[in-house]
């Protein structure tokens, strides 16, 4: 088969930065648009794409796109795709999406109509007056934006947050996707230290040694394409054998503690699980505490957010400003929801990034040290 368009929705912000990981794997990318970034591939690219890519969400293949405003030209424009050609007679395909701004403004009927065009469909290609949807799950996406309808296919299954490592999380944990973009927005040099001093569950430094180890973030999980007819076992172990064969024993300097002290040996079972335990030394600790001699350093943590944790956010986040302004020449990369932030932290940041964590609208504030002397 041909080349085809293959999407990759993303959290908002975070854009640039999927298009980025398209361009070390070696793709050219076709469209960055708000959530999300498309480019062509084959189902090769579609086994790379989900193994390596850190900050998309899943991997969807779009198999037809147009203008409907109507149920009946809903229908038929699905129907006229060949649906044949991507799912075989006995595939189970449920249907889900969403409408925004368009005419067709329920998305209850329109999963209806897609599904039953969809069924039409592959009952006249096979010939057959039932179709049993017994075999391989092919999960059907579709968005209705402005009127334009978007029908995808998605490869991931579970969301490519979930790399398999994180089996228990604290009780605000910080989504995969966003401890890898803070650490790949930071300049983090890995030749000096970096610290995570509100660690949680661990997932930024585990996120952060996995990325200067060049350890593909998929390659331990399995995904809903691996049980695609048209794509061969052969494609996935490929895929997987040059994720091992680019991995690096990089020599790291991570340091993560928290003040919750029952936190810490998740965060280290966590570790070990990605197989970064080994890079990075955990530790009770308060952050407001925190000093060091050590030059060049930097600080990438996910501070408390008041809407889930209890706690007086707002004293806690002067602290630590006042902790960060010892600390000259290092850098600091903050994610947190309170929009007066960089008032109670006492300074203002260097640049600041909309993002939102779940539900919770956040910014990630970027604080930049001195650059580092060339090693």
């Amino acid at each position: 088969m041909d080349k085809f368009k293959i999407v990759i929705p993303c959290l908002f912000g975070l854009e640039s930065l999927v298009a980025k990981e398209l361009k070390w794997l070696g793709y050219e990318t076709l469209t960055v648009e708000n959530g999300k970034v498309s480019f062509l591939g084959d189902f090769e690219a579609v086994c790379r794409a989900n193994i390596w890519v850190r900050c998309g969400e899943r991997i969807l293949i779009e198999v037809g796109q147009f203008e409907a405003v109507t149920f009946d030209e809903l229908f038929e424009k699905t129907r006229a795709i060949h649906w044949a050609d991507w799912l075989p007679k006995d595939a189970a395909f449920p249907v889900k999406g969403f409408c925004l701004k368009s005419t067709l403004a329920s998305m209850r009927d329109c999963q209806a109509i897609i599904k039953k065009a969809v069924a039409t469909s592959l009952s006249e290609s096979y010939g057959i007056d039932w179709l049993e949807e017994t075999g391989a799950k092919y999960q059907l996406q579709f968005s209705v934006m402005k009127d334009k309808v978007s029908l995808m296919i998605d490869t991931s299954g579970d969301g490519l947050h979930k790399r398999g490592y994180r089996r228990i999380a604290n009780a605000a944990p910080l989504k995969e996707t966003i401890a890898a973009a803070m650490v790949m927005l930071s300049f983090w040099k890995y030749e000096y230290p970096l610290y995570d001093l509100f660690c949680g569950s661990g997932t930024i430094p585990i996120e952060a040694a996995m990325f200067k180890r060049n350890i593909a973030p998929g390659i331990s999980r399995n995904f809903s394409a691996e049980n695609f007819a048209q794509i061969p076992p052969s494609l996935w172990s490929s895929a997987r054998q040059e994720a091992r064969d680019k991995m690096r024993n990089t020599p790291l300097q991570i340091f993560a503690s928290d003040i919750d002290a029952e936190i810490i040996p998740t965060a280290e079972q966590n570790a070990k699980i990605a197989g970064v335990g080994d890079a990075i030394k955990f530790s009770v600790f308060d952050a407001t505490q925190f000093t060091s001699s050590e030059n060049y350093g930097s600080i990438i943590s996910n501070l408390p957010y008041g809407e889930r944790l209890k706690i007086d956010c707002e004293k806690l986040y002067g602290d630590f400003g006042r902790t960060f302004s010892q600390l000259n020449d290092w850098s600091g990369y903050f994610i947190a929801s309170d929009e007066n932030f960089e008032k109670h932290f006492g300074k203002r940041a260097d640049k600041r990034r909309k993002i939102y964590n779940g539900m919770i609208k956040c910014n990630i504030y970027q604080y930049y040290g001195a650059r580092p002397p060339k090693k």
